[in-house]
């Protein structure tokens, strides 16, 4: 029973992770309807931003994250503002090929700044703890606290707030809502700063009880297509969802079948639930 419990809290944590580098997917897909593949690379230099500031200005782990947020949000802006908004017109083709371009080009800069070593980041709620049997780190509550919390402002500023119903209406139609007056190149650049913004904070989590490097990423934003697709494509409910039953699948198969086959799991799942739902379990698009 321990082991079970030990497991289930495993998996939240993964889950978390998982969720959050998810919605900030589903967000960019709700706006442009292309998959940014670059967001493996946001999630990587939003570990690289707060390693960076932790080590070379001595920033305290909560100020280096909230500077690894602004700075990975102003990214995505650049990203839209540079590459995507240019390419609006262009066939969807254009759009994926240029984010998998810019993925190439992040971590090449990545690897030219900070070089190809595997690196460990420093927490300072490193303790642990023992809560029946179970044992946890102050920092595995920290990242499930932190992302219940984050989602939870998330939804109140998209249903609660006038600028989160322009990020939906534009979502649900693009032209639209620049017929009824909303500015959508605003719009659009907000949205991949909230969007750069998700990944950094998930990254900043997980880092401490992961480790940095280049190619951090490939294998988070791999699993969250599968969830972006498992809960329906543009679906933020789907994408919570999603994360959390990949995050307890996994942990539970690495445990009770094997864990040299736990990065598969999340592809035998999703071929499992779209044989039942072939549009995701939230298959109506939008938030």
């Amino acid at each position: 029973m321990d082991i079970l419990t030990q497991q289930l809290f495993n998996g939240l944590t993964i889950g978390s992770v998982y969720s959050l580098v998810a919605l900030g997917l589903t967000l960019v897909y709700g706006i442009l309807h292309i998959p940014n593949f670059a967001h493996g690379a946001l999630y990587m230099l939003g570990a690289y931003v707060t390693l960076t500031s932790m080590l070379l200005w001595n920033f305290h782990y909560w100020l280096a994250i909230a500077v690894s947020i602004v700075v990975v949000g102003l990214i995505g802006v650049i990203m839209e503002r540079l590459v995507f908004n240019p390419l609006r017109h262009a066939p969807p083709i254009h759009d994926k090929i240029a984010a998998i371009g810019i993925l190439l080009f992040l971590e090449a800069l990545a690897q030219l700044v900070w070089g190809a070593d595997y690196r460990t980041m420093t927490t300072p709620y490193g303790e642990v703890i023992n809560i029946f049997g179970t044992t946890l780190t102050m920092q595995r509550v920290f990242i499930n606290v932190g992302a219940i919390v984050v989602m939870v402002l998330l939804y109140l500023f998209l249903k609660k707030t006038f600028v989160g119903s322009t990020i939906i209406a534009m979502a649900q139609n693009r032209e639209g809502a620049h017929l009824v007056g909303i500015n959508t190149n605003k719009v659009a650049m907000l949205t991949f700063m909230i969007s750069g913004g998700l990944a950094a904070i998930a990254a900043s989590l997980s880092a401490p009880i992961n480790l940095v490097f280049p190619g951090m990423g490939h294998l988070v934003i791999l699993k969250a297509f599968v969830i972006i697709i498992l809960g329906g494509m543009g679906s933020i409910p789907g994408a919570i969802l999603g994360g959390y039953i990949l995050g307890f699948t996994e942990s539970l198969g690495a445990t009770y079948i094997s864990n040299d086959y736990k990065d598969i799991i999340a592809f035998v799942l999703l071929i499992i639930i779209l044989s039942f739902k072939p549009k995701g379990l939230f298959s109506k698009e939008g938030f």
